[in-house]
């Protein structure tokens, strides 16, 4: 047997049956992934819309940051995190702002906001308990995709 032929031998052609369902459940596996981490939407509730927002925020002194710095967020009526999932429950005014724009204030305050990376230089100015690892827990492993002048 020559090399040609050894080396068709191991050849499987990206076609072939096996190698669709591989690249099939491994498509399906993305998507999936993609979609756990996915923003999601405002829902409309009494006077304005709720958005719930996915943080990288790790102790109280996280939830008074950013709970603070929100109350002060144009059109922001209300906002409270829980601690125990980390998400940011946000209420407020459409006509006055949108999520989006509290997302990116988010990351301006030095915490990811569902897949909106933190802003480096307001993470660097935290306190060390609001840090990656601090109180012990896992560095956040979510897909993020950087800032853009956009959202």
């Amino acid at each position: 047997m020559n090399n040609t032929q050894k080396q068709n031998q191991n050849f499987i052609p990206l076609w072939s049956g096996s190698t669709l369902r591989g690249l099939g459940g491994g498509l399906l596996m993305i998507s999936l992934l993609t979609s756990s981490f996915s923003q999601k939407e405002p829902v409309e509730v009494d006077g304005g819309f709720k958005v719930e927002i996915q943080t990288s925020a790790i102790c109280e002194m996280c939830k008074n940051t950013l709970e603070k710095d929100l109350a002060f967020e144009k059109g922001v009526k209300e906002a409270t995190l829980n601690l125990d999932d980390k998400v940011l429950t946000v209420v407020y005014h459409p006509k006055r702002t949108d999520a989006q724009t509290i997302r990116r204030r988010i990351t301006l305050v030095g915490y990811h906001a569902d897949t909106l990376a933190r802003d480096s230089k307001a993470y660097d100015n935290l306190p060390m308990c609001c840090k990656d690892g601090a109180h012990g827990t896992p560095i956040p492993q979510v897909p993020l995709k950087a800032k853009d002048d956009n959202g």
